[in-house]
């Protein structure tokens, strides 16, 4: 079988996403000084489609500014939100997959709105760094369109909610700025890095921009410079889905896993997954209102790694997507979560501490555990995890996260699984650990449970033997412990 070298093909389809030749550029965006507003509407290049219901993935009908007769013809509905969507840059100068999809999600959801997609095809097919440029002229016609609309028709922009994507997040945070009055609402769905990172607010999207700002960010991986997905924060609510890094489902095995399936005709969707994961969590909060996605707030995502961050007290979580909840601080609130692979993204977070004690002092790293877990709905077995560090009278935090709503939680299996199969040490070495009980808090019940051991007062936990067992501890225990402490 030939070998093949992944590096050149992975560099290879990153190209292929189009910021190679990016990050050499100098051409920065600094400031908005040479954006005013326009007066006359033949200057506006962008075009502004209402698509329906029924044609999701077409645009039959435009909306003209300084044309009052489109409004019409085109059944704007004036006592209904608006959603205006914004592209991002584009390889092809077509659009993307996503649109119709955002698009159909939208009036599912909310079926009496008009939902405007922003054509600036022509514009963004360009070399990355002019595309970029060109989000001032596109945020420009965007403003200058819902002036428009506010003047000749009274539309109240309290109605409108801008979702931008990509380069088009930047353009609707220009749009935001530059309006007469605030709209109600703009999401940034993963704005772009480059170019972007180090500029100043009034060229990228920020909290200003509108009455509330909310940011997905999940492809910021690398250096803040070349990082596709902008890793500041721009927004009220800034959330970084698994830390805001590659997406479950778009690592590089899984980019093979699929070539082998369809070839390379979808090599460009594989690159942008992760990019494009941040479309597809909204529409995944349009569709399925029944399994939120929560997000907690927390410094740094090391510290949401050990479950440190699961509180939502003083508004410490929110719901990501459509119905956010629209909190405004003095600085932006960073907030974390897991997701699945596919749609539903819903999982469901743990923190588990453990206190390790003996009477050996052993310290070991990186060691493979799996945790299953029993509710009154389900249960999910044998989740992996990996421990960096077990230590002797030392108590540790973690993340656990499962896909399966179990319920209330009844009872939790642990297991020390063997480092490998032919770890000599294993032999000559035994390697255990005591553990009286096991705390767990519930992210999305808000609950904080003690568990101990079923067989006695502690469990000895061994490396390569059978899983120990842990029931809820009784009122009367938990007391009887407390008072001997």
């Amino acid at each position: 079988m030939t070998r093949v070298d992944i590096k050149p093909l992975f560099l290879w389809m990153l190209c292929l996403h189009a910021f190679c030749g990016t990050f050499a550029t100098t051409d920065l965006p600094t400031s908005r000084t040479t954006v005013a507003k326009k007066t006359d509407f033949n200057d506006i290049e962008s075009k502004f489609a209402l698509r329906t219901p029924e044609e999701v993935d077409e645009d039959t009908c435009f909306l003209v500014p300084g044309q009052e007769n489109t409004i019409s013809q085109c059944n704007f509905n004036h006592t209904s939100k608006t959603f205006v969507v914004i592209h991002g840059w584009t390889v092809t100068g077509m659009y993307e997959s996503w649109v119709p999809k955002l698009v159909a999600a939208l009036y599912k959801r909310e079926p009496d709105s008009n939902v405007v997609v922003v054509d600036w095809l022509a514009r963004s097919q360009q070399h990355y760094p002019v595309s970029a440029e060109y989000t001032k002229l596109v945020g420009q016609d965007v403003a200058s369109f819902i002036d428009w609309m506010d003047e000749k028709f009274s539309y109240p922009v309290d109605k409108i909610h801008i979702l931008g994507y990509s380069l088009g997040a930047h353009a609707a945070g220009v749009a935001g700025s530059l309006t007469n009055k605030k709209v109600n609402r703009i999401t940034g769905l993963d704005p772009a890095g480059p170019t972007f990172e180090y500029a100043e607010n009034d060229v990228t999207l920020s909290p200003d921009d509108a009455e509330f700002v909310d940011v997905l960010h999940t492809y910021t991986r690398g250096s803040p410079d070349r990082s596709i997905g902008i890793q500041k924060p721009v927004g009220h609510v800034d959330i970084y889905p698994n830390g805001g890094s590659f997406q479950p489902g778009c690592n590089i095995g899984e980019a093979f896993r699929l070539i082998a399936e369809k070839g390379f005709s979808d090599i460009d969707q594989l690159v942008k997954c992760s990019h494009e994961r941040s479309i597809h969590l909204f529409i995944d909060s349009l569709l399925y209102e029944e399994k939120p996605n929560m997000a907690y707030r927390c410094n740094s995502k090391e510290a949401f790694e050990k479950g440190l961050c699961l509180s939502c007290r003083k508004n410490r979580c929110n719901t990501l997507g459509y119905k956010v909840n629209k909190v405004r601080g003095k600085r932006s609130s960073r907030m974390f979560l897991k997701t699945r692979a596919q749609m539903p993204f819903k999982v469901f977070h743990y923190q588990f501490k453990v206190h390790f004690f003996g009477k050996k002092n052993l310290t070991v790293t990186n060691q493979p555990l799996t945790i299953s877990l029993y509710g009154t709905r389900g249960e999910s077995e044998n989740i992996p995890i990996t421990m960096p560090e077990i230590s002797t009278n030392k108590t540790f935090s973690f993340l656990l996260y499962t896909e399966t709503d179990i319920g209330d939680l009844l009872m939790v299996k642990l297991k020390w699984e063997k480092d490998s199969y032919f770890s000599l040490s294993s032999w000559f070495i035994s390697y255990s650990y005591d553990i009286q009980r096991i705390r767990v808090k519930s992210g999305e019940f808000q609950k904080k449970l003690v568990f101990c051991s079923k067989d006695g007062n502690h469990v000895s936990l061994a490396r390569g033997n059978s899983p120990v067992v842990f029931v809820k501890c009784n009122q009367h225990s938990i007391m009887k412990k407390k008072k001997k402490v």
